[in-house]
């Protein structure tokens, strides 16, 4: 009998070829796996590893300290210091970021502006990213903060930085001040600094013109989290470059006093080196505290800073125009020499009033000053020698002449937003109003009134260009970095001597010598006598009884009609040094309150010890100036 039947070896020949299939899909199933694990292992496994690795370790962006901004002694104007802060990670809250806020605000105080922003932060970057809800809390606030952490969950305390100004609104229009960065600003910024929470930014001044050098490079750091994104330790720091610093030519004693001088007044004042353009004052008041725009501005604050008619938030020495009055009779009166006609025989009798196509123009002094020669006509502010004058130079002349001193354009300091101001030429006018210069329009030029206007940062170079003879233009910043910012020597002015002796002599009459227009506030020590030009200009046209000098005292007006005040300088007389300019907006009185703040800064001034100064600036070692003492405090008063 066989061992197997026919049936029998069917049944087994069926087995067989189900195993062979069942086999062949195993080995089929494990050649995808070996596949795959090849390549995951050998062939791409080094780009695993680092993926893995990324996702382990993170890293965070860490914004160094901005550079300080120090005067030309060394002394801080700008610095960093601890900000005490709280950051929320969004996705650490367990129970929403709403809530997240809520217990924060049962711990400290919380405003609805701030858990607005904070949203709005939250919505703007990565669920993982720390997010500052509230900076610069007080040690109170922070230990209390850290008490009840625990129980706030997503929530960081944080130790950071933040920009400082320690001597608050009396530098805020050199220094500017910094602020969180803008939507428009990120979007034209490849920095990957600008997109750190809390990153801030130079918005003004010298902060805005030199953000970049003064911003730094940024650090990170390398931490292990796990796999819900918290920290587990940090593996490594990088703390990045801090900012450089930046040295200014700005004594921050002259800064203090020219500063308190011009308190409770709409002005400016500006202190300059005649010889090399240095600035050693550029005072704008009323000002504001740059620190606001730091910590956060609250919508009470603002509202004051725009509503003040005084402007704290316009820088009045570079960007406020002014008609430049009277100090502008210097700028005619070398057009008048350099073409001859203000010879040292030339002489005008001013009766107090000169007529002209059937129109009066009238001096500020309604009897009139007699003959006077060129030295006497500055001396005495004489407006009708100035009309004739003017009438028979012409304004193509004058208009040169201007622009020689520096007007009717940007000095080009290192400050941004200045202003051009306009001296007027007969091409302008037919270009803006379509009219032909008229000689009338020559005459209110002649005394600076009509269309010509200026900046006061203008004006002191004027000052220091009269001085010097040279053509010297101002400058704030002495280094960044520690290196020298360059600058050309200054070429003499195309001005003849004979020109400028005579315009500083008259100059020097007006302060020295008696029945100059300021001669009752003049410097009387010996050695720093000063050279000056009083200004007087108008904000209004006069009515018919008023010409002459206004029957209604400039004191009596609204504050907004009254005449603004100006004066430009130098000394010392002989070797002149220093050139400033003092502007009252409404401020005109006859006990000329501009001339004496002025008077005081440059006698200040001109007593500072200028060995305390080495020829290249304390860029590594510096000290502070001797504080002010009583001596200059009351100046003058």
């Amino acid at each position: 009998m066989p061992l197997f039947d026919k049936k029998d070896k069917s049944r087994y020949a069926t087995f067989s070829r189900r195993a062979v299939g069942l086999g062949g899909a195993m080995t089929a199933v494990f050649a995808v796996l070996a596949g795959r694990l090849y390549q995951l292992q050998i062939r791409d496994g080094d780009q695993y590893m680092v993926e893995a690795e990324d996702n382990r370790v993170s890293e965070r962006l860490i914004a160094p300290p901005r550079g300080r901004i120090l005067d030309r002694f060394g002394v801080e104007l700008a610095n960093s210091r601890r900000n005490y802060r709280v950051l929320l990670v969004s996705e650490q809250a367990t129970e929403g970021v709403a809530q997240a806020l809520d217990q924060i605000g049962k711990v400290i105080l919380l405003s609805d502006q701030q858990k607005k922003k904070v949203m709005h932060d939250i919505a703007m970057n990565r669920k993982f990213v720390p997010v500052p809800v509230v900076e610069n809390l007080t040690w109170e606030e922070f230990s209390r903060v850290n008490l009840h952490l625990p129980y706030l969950p997503g929530v960081q305390p944080d130790v950071g930085e933040s920009r400082d100004y320690p001597f608050g609104a009396e530098l805020v229009h050199i220094l500017g001040y910094v602020a969180s960065v803008s939507e428009q600003e990120l979007q034209q910024s490849d920095d990957p600094l600008m997109s750190l929470p809390g990153m801030r930014i130079g918005k003004r001044g010298i902060e805005k013109q030199f953000d970049k050098d003064i911003r730094g490079r940024a650090g990170a750091s390398r931490v292990e989290v796990n796999a819900y994104g918290r920290i587990i330790r940090e593996l490594g720091k990088d703390p990045g470059e801090i900012g450089e610093d930046v040295y200014l030519t700005i004594d921050r004693q002259v800064q203090q006093l020219a500063d308190q001088k011009l308190d409770g007044e709409s002005a400016a004042m500006v202190v300059m080196d005649v010889n090399n353009g240095d600035i050693l004052a550029l005072s704008s008041t009323p000002g504001f505290d740059p620190n606001w725009f730091n910590v956060g501005l609250s919508g009470a604050q603002w509202q004051g800073l725009t509503a003040d008619d005084h402007k704290p938030l316009l820088n009045k020495v570079t960007s406020g125009i002014y008609p430049p009055g009277s100090t502008f009779k210097t700028a005619v009166a070398l057009a008048a020499v350099e073409a001859g006609i203000a010879t040292p025989s030339y002489r005008v009798n001013c009766p107090g009033v000169f007529v002209f196509g059937g129109h009066e123009f009238h001096c500020w002094r309604p009897h009139g000053h007699g003959t006077l020669d060129l030295e006497g006509g500055i001396k005495n502010s004489c407006d009708v020698f100035f009309y004739q004058t003017a009438h028979r130079v012409g304004i193509d002349a004058i208009e040169q002449a201007a622009r020689k001193l520096g007007l009717g354009k940007v000095t080009g300091i290192e400050l941004p937003g200045e202003h051009s101001g306009l001296v007027p030429s007969r091409e302008w006018k037919q270009k803006t109003y379509k009219q032909p210069w008229q000689q009338g329009d020559t005459l209110s030029v002649g005394i600076g009134q009509g269309y010509v206007t200026v900046t006061p940062l203008q004006l002191v170079q004027q000052a220091a260009r009269l001085a010097s003879g040279k053509q010297v233009v101002p400058r704030l910043v002495h280094s960044v970095g520690g290196k020298a910012v360059p600058r050309p020597e200054a070429a003499k002015l195309d001005f003849s001597d004979e020109a400028l002796t005579r315009v500083r002599s008259g100059m020097n009459k007006v302060m020295n010598e008696g029945g100059g227009s300021a001669f009752n506030w003049r410097i009387t020590e010996p050695g720093f006598e000063m050279a000056g030009k009083t200004g007087t200009a108008q904000v209004r046209v006069y009515s018919e009884g008023q010409h002459g000098g206004p029957i209604t005292k400039n004191s009596a007006l609204e504050w907004k009609l009254r005449d603004h005040a100006l004066f430009i300088g130098f000394a010392p007389v002989i070797d002149p040094k220093y050139a400033i300019v003092s502007i009252i907006e409404h401020g005109a009185t006859p006990a000329h309150p501009h001339v004496q703040m002025a008077r005081d800064v440059m006698l200040f001034c001109q007593q500072r010890d200028p060995a305390k100064l080495p020829p290249a600036y304390p860029v590594s070692q510096a000290a502070d100036a001797a504080p002010l003492g009583p001596k200059f405090a009351k100046a003058g008063e």
